[in-house]
């Protein structure tokens, strides 16, 4: 079994030093595989069984990754976070603790953002955009520059703040186009990054499906999205041609608690518990793979 990965976590993984990394190399050992490590740029020539980060895997093989924060992660044969199991499963927030939830919640939330409060004083709408802007992908409803459009024509009366991803190379084409539509709409408000600080203040959340409206969960902000994602169960959803969530948002409140010990606690690998190996198993052999028992 070969473990694609790119470095630093290349490096990482090889000496050891990496936690789920090394209870997943414990899990496939135990089971009987020899476990080798190679480059990421390395997958297309494998021929035998194959686990990649990230990437999308090569014909019988799996792909890992984290469920958007450290120690929980997910192993499944598509790279597509809206391909996976969780985001096929039924959520019912009536099976799920609650003062468990809560506790949970709770500590995570002082973790993840130890100094944020919420607030909606500001009352504008955070639209943290991705990549590709001018494109209209197979997962989306729209391309991301006309969410944008749509999210002005719906909510017209409360500003509208559209935030550049840091770390996105965003083209000269897709700048001007920005650039034109907020010349045409003052209460559009063009920016880089600043996510707490938005996820706080905000109204509530539009995007593809950004970790931000992840995020803004722990904020309590209601989002609505515009594309395929895993955790898509306590948002709402919108195209061009059915709008409708923007007039249901306000009153938008699902128990973020409840619905994060279900998506983390129950249905991702908790790299830090007792039971990480038992769940890292049970996704392997969810992909197809065959452990003993």
């Amino acid at each position: 079994m070969t473990l694609y990965l790119e470095d630093p976590l290349l490096r990482s993984a090889r000496a050891g030093a990496h936690n789920f990394i090394a209870h997943l190399v414990a899990v496939l050992e135990q089971a009987g595989y020899r476990v080798h490590f190679a480059a990421t740029e390395e997958v297309a020539s494998n021929d035998g069984l194959a686990l990649t980060h990230m990437i999308p895997p090569p014909p019988g093989g799996l792909t890992f990754r984290r469920v958007y924060h450290y120690p929980f992660w997910a192993i499944e044969p598509s790279a597509e976070r809206w391909a996976w199991d969780v985001a096929k499963e039924a959520y019912s927030p009536d099976l799920v603790p609650k003062t468990e939830a809560d506790k949970f919640y709770e500590r995570w939330q002082k973790r993840l953002f130890p100094t944020a409060k919420a607030s909606r004083q500001n009352g504008f709408v955070y639209v943290p955009l991705q990549g590709r802007l001018l494109e209209h992908r197979s997962f989306q409803s729209c391309a991301p520059i006309d969410m944008l459009r749509a999210t002005l024509n719906a909510d017209p009366h409360r500003p509208v703040v559209a935030a550049l991803h840091p770390k996105e190379r965003y083209s000269d084409v897709e700048m001007e186009a920005l650039t034109r539509l907020a010349h045409r709409s003052p209460m559009l408000t063009l920016r880089t990054g600043g996510m707490e600080d938005m996820l706080r203040d905000c109204d509530y959340i539009v995007t593809m499906n950004s970790a931000a409206a992840f995020n803004g969960m722990f904020f309590g902000k209601p989002s609505i999205l515009f594309a395929k994602i895993d955790f898509h169960h306590v948002a709402l959803h919108a195209m061009p041609e059915n709008l409708s969530a923007f007039d249901e948002i306000t009153h938008h409140a699902p128990d973020y608690a409840r619905y994060l010990w279900w998506f983390w606690h129950e249905r991702a690998i908790n790299a830090g518990r007792p039971d990480v190996r038992e769940k890292i198993r049970a996704a392997l052999r969810r992909g197809g793979w065959s452990l003993p028992t």
